[in-house]
């Protein structure tokens, strides 16, 4: 199967060759979505490209093109508009099998599947400390990206950088032999971590023997003393148990937990590549790389002059690691974008290193509430578990104001996915690069952009089609009479594209902008139809055709990483 502009496009290459010979370059034929039915369902603006080449008017260069495409099986007239575009109308009946056959919810198109494997580096928290709302951005873009990547039948690894290792731990070390309360460790590992962590800062301030105490406990951990190698494991079993918690209800899943230290080894083989390929020169005891006047980079510090190792170090030996791992095609980072200098300069050392790995930074940007009183919660700093917890609790009043008489289970469970919704979607509608703010009347409300519309526009499809007894099972041809039909099955036919447009720019938003824009097409059908009332063919095909939008809807939403419900 192809995707419906492939179709297309190749009928208009030949046409184009058959017209002109090689004289215009394939790469430059292009075809794109109407955005008006009623000029056509697609178009290309390839004679007004070629015109100059050619020494042609725009409009003589499509109609030699259009005497050299037959009209029939696909397409069913072509138009030629304004000072040259080429408008195709495609065939009713190629239409009709074409939404017979589309399923949202599969890739099943003859497009080359990218070769090597794809390590998406997100989420990153550091152990011993809780996930705050600043992970989270980090954490459902990369499972966005993540989800669109494995639609697509690419290799992907979603690996979870920990931040595991560094001096913290030497203060965590001496804090836990002193100040641990088991009892609070037992019950909150992490709170109780972070507690006797501040409490080292607080102490070290009036005691100057902590800070020599730290950094010999730290150093014993370095070197492999037993009982601190055993309590340093204990301190990141125990981080990742609570944050899978809160993974588990993101619906978020990690095939690896890399964190600094796996990568420990691999800095000394790095800094000695760097020295022996002359890329790296000393500056004042340091280690650095310099780069030219033109690239606008500050100098890469890949060793302090007391031989500590840098993010700069332990980012490269990452990729050294992964490399040596994977048939590695590309590492994607996300992470938000005050890191994008540091992503520069490292991606550029590994450029001269002649590591041959497409590496993205996927950046960001912050997150602000326009709820003053939740922003200025427990010191500005908002945990992730509250935030959930707010949105579920936000949410089951909604559901307890609409839907009274459901029982406290159904009410509960309604609100958890409307509520995990929300604040998933309120993030992965918005253009990633900015920033954006979370406002709870805004992102829970039922009407506009949001997920609660957008699940309920899929419940109300499926009202629909219980009342109606509709049977998918059943294939024949479809009719599709109305202007707003028509878009709707335009709309659909966009779908695949859509994803393939994500995958390449790692932008959720643009998934989320095209179910939005189904949805109110959809709604506008809806009101101007009553499917339930009309009959034969008509009935059935517009049954079909909203099962297809309630399928795309559902399909769209999860690779947001946000789940729909039949009823709500």
């Amino acid at each position: 199967m192809k995707l419906i502009t492939d179709i297309v496009t190749d009928i208009l290459t030949k046409a184009v060759i058959e017209s002109f010979g090689d004289t215009i370059d394939k790469n430059e034929i292009a075809i794109q979505f109407t955005k008006d039915i009623n000029l056509g369902h697609l178009q290309t603006n390839i004679a007004l490209v070629s015109s100059k080449k050619l020494l042609k008017n725009p409009r003589e260069v499509a109609q030699l093109i259009i005497d050299n495409i037959s009209t029939g099986e696909v397409i069913e007239k072509l138009e030629i508009a304004g000072p040259g575009f080429i408008n195709f109308y495609l065939n009713p009946k190629f239409i009709s099998l074409y939404i017979n056959d589309f399923n949202p919810s599969s890739w099943t198109y003859d497009l080359d599947i990218e070769q090597g494997t794809t390590v998406i580096d997100y989420s990153s928290p550091n152990i011993a400390k809780r996930m705050h709302i600043a992970h989270l951005r980090s954490t459902i873009i990369g499972d966005s990206i993540k989800r669109v990547y494995k639609f697509l039948k690419r290799k992907v690894v979603a690996d979870n950088h920990l931040g595991d290792w560094g001096t913290q731990f030497g203060k965590l070390i001496v804090g836990y032999k002193r100040w641990l309360d088991k009892d609070a460790y037992n019950e909150n590992s992490l709170e109780e971590l972070e507690r006797i962590y501040v409490k080292f800062e607080q102490e070290s301030a009036n005691d100057e023997t902590l800070l020599p105490e730290a950094r010999a406990e730290l150093k014993k951990l370095q070197d492999g003393d037993e009982q601190n190698k055993a309590l340093w494991q204990d301190f990141i079993d125990t981080s990742i148990k609570e944050y899978n918690k809160l993974y588990k209800r993101l619906d978020v899943e990690f095939d690896t937990y890399w964190g600094e230290s796996y990568y420990f080894d691999s800095m000394p083989l790095v800094i000695d590549e760097l020295i022996s390929k002359n890329i790296a020169k000393e500056s004042q005891g340091a280690l650095i790389v310099e780069f030219d006047e033109s690239e606008n980079l500050h100098p890469c510090l890949i060793r302090k002059s007391d031989g500590a190792t840098l993010y700069a170090t332990s980012d490269l030996a990452c990729i050294k690691k992964k490399m040596e791992t994977y048939d590695l095609n590309k590492l994607i980072y996300v992470t938000d974008d005050r890191q994008s200098d540091h992503f520069k300069q490292f991606f550029r050392v590994s450029e001269m290193l002649d590591w041959n790995v497409n590496n993205i930074h996927v950046s960001f940007g912050l997150m602000k509430f326009a709820d003053a009183h939740f922003s200025s919660r427990k010191g500005n700093v908002i945990r992730l578990e509250t935030l959930l917890d707010e949105a579920e609790s936000r949410a089951l009043k909604i559901v307890e104001e609409k839907n009274p008489d459901l029982s406290t289970e159904e009410k509960k469970e309604i609100a958890r996915v409307v509520g995990i919704g929300a604040v998933k979607y309120s993030d992965l509608s918005q253009n990633r690069s900015s920033t954006f703010v979370f406002d709870w009347d805004k992102n829970l409300s039922f009407e506009g952009n949001t997920s609660p519309y957008l699940q309920y526009v899929y419940a109300r499809i499926q009202s629909i089609l219980r009342k109606a007894d509709f049977d998918n099972s059943i294939k024949q041809d479809l009719v599709f009479s109305t202007e707003i039909e028509n878009k709707l099955v335009l709309q659909l036919t966009k779908y695949h594209s859509i994803i393939l447009k994500t995958a390449e720019t790692c932008k959720p938003n643009i998934i989320a902008d095209y179910i939005y824009e189904l949805a109110q097409m959809f709604n506008t059908f809806y009101n101007a139809i009553n499917i339930i009332k009309s009959e034969g063919i008509e009935k059935h095909s517009r049954l079909v055709l909203i099962n297809k939008v309630a399928d795309t809807i559902k399909s769209g939403l999860d690779l947001l990483g946000i789940e729909v419900l039949d009823r709500m």
